[in-house]
């Protein structure tokens, strides 16, 4: 069946993924709280949990939504329900009114994330699902860069950094529009919707299990990079705080430069052997880097993994979404619900570090990547 490609019709569900990235400003924005507010750690950090939290609650949900209502009808749902999130700040301002906001903001995302990627599939041809994924991810990138910055804007220059939710709220209303008008081919609703047993049983098939389980442990190793390089960092080189931060931002430059990298590459060569190279040099980069007492050998190694990591979450999804097409709504709540156990390993990080210091938890990560080869390796995309 032929698909219109025209960017028309690509370039407005493409730009989602620039709406999805303002999930991220809950990092800066946890900051700013807790300072307002003179919170401890421990309870500024339930705002990124009210964000988190609901990829497990509500991904699945959102796949027989899907179904009933159609995918950009669902992606039109999450942009008002992130639009109401950028809103409630501006009526009152307390901490329990923030919790409240980034509940609403992580339920939009989740609803974003699980709707927006299978929409891309209706607007490109299947050879192209990958690296237009892969652009997503990079523009949401992108997105995550910019939020800091704008919350800087805000603060310095509009002497409030909560205007920065406003600036959001408009762009957002505005890609709102954009999608709205946009005529979306092959959108059609499914009338005999699933239930809760049978999108869960999608997990009997090995494959779908197996590519679940990549996308648990490749958030799990991304989070756990942006977790541990700071500390492993302080630990191996002696670098204060300070200093040792540029180590995650030099993770996510990379994880950038990754996604716009693999969205020309993969246009041009098989998502498998990409996967498979991509997780090679990943694990290999790892082992150098257990073994470096080098800052600049340090950073440039977690450099190579965070952009060695930057496509495999793209090139699963679609995988997924390409072995069970006729199941796209229900493969991509549950792909999405792998997100929120990407919590497992962070934890187990925690525990290794303890026991033998931050190679420890390196060592949990090397593990999940081990896992991702295994998994390029015998998972087969079905032609």
């Amino acid at each position: 069946m032929s698909k219109n490609t025209s960017l028309s019709k690509v370039l407005p569900v493409l730009f989602g993924f620039f709406i999805m990235g303002f999930v991220d400003v809950v990092g800066i924005s946890t900051s700013y709280v807790q300072k307002d507010f003179g919170l401890s750690d421990s309870v500024a950090n339930l705002l990124p949990m009210m964000v988190f939290l609901w990829f497990a609650v509500f991904s699945v949900p959102t796949g027989l939504l899907m179904n009933k209502i159609g995918r950009k009808n669902t992606v039109l749902l999450s942009m008002v329900i992130t639009i109401v999130a950028m809103l409630v700040p501006l009526l009152a301002y307390s901490y329990g009114v923030i919790l409240f906001a980034f509940a609403l903001l992580g339920i939009g995302n989740t609803i974003l994330q699980v709707s927006l990627n299978p929409l891309v599939a209706n607007v490109v041809v299947k050879e192209q699902l990958t690296s237009r994924l892969t652009l997503g991810q990079f523009l949401k990138a992108i997105s995550s860069f910019l939020g800091p910055v704008i919350a800087g804007f805000a603060a310095a220059s509009l002497g409030n950094w909560k205007l920065l939710f406003p600036i959001f709220a408009v762009i957002i209303f505005l890609s709102s529009l954009w999608l709205w008008f946009t005529p979306i081919p092959h959108d059609e609703k499914v009338e005999q919707t699933t239930s809760f047993g049978a999108a869960f049983s999608l997990l009997k098939d090995n494959s779908v299990l197996l590519l679940f389980l990549g996308i648990l442990f490749v958030v799990g190793a991304d989070v756990g990079m942006n977790m541990a390089t700071p500390k492993f960092l302080m630990e191996r080189i002696g670098l204060p705080l300070e200093q040792a931060g540029l180590g995650t931002s030099l993770y996510f430059a990379a994880r950038t430069a990754g996604a716009l990298t693999g969205a020309i590459l993969l246009a041009r060569f098989a998502a498998m052997r990409f996967f498979k190279f991509s997780m090679m040099a990943a694990i290999a980069a790892m082992i150098v880097l257990l073994f470096s007492y080098s800052m600049v050998l340090v950073l440039v190694m977690v450099s190579i993994i965070g952009f060695a990591l930057a496509n495999i979450f793209s090139i699963l999804f679609s995988m997924a979404l390409q072995k069970r097409p006729e199941r796209g709504n229900e493969i991509s709540g549950l792909m999405i619900m792998g997100v929120a156990g990407g919590a497992v390993l962070p934890p187990l990080m925690g525990l290794a570090s303890d026991a033998i210091g931050q190679v420890g938890g390196m060592l949990v990560i090397l593990l999940a990547m081990g896992y991702l080869l295994v998994t390029s390796c015998i998972v087969k995309v079905q032609e």
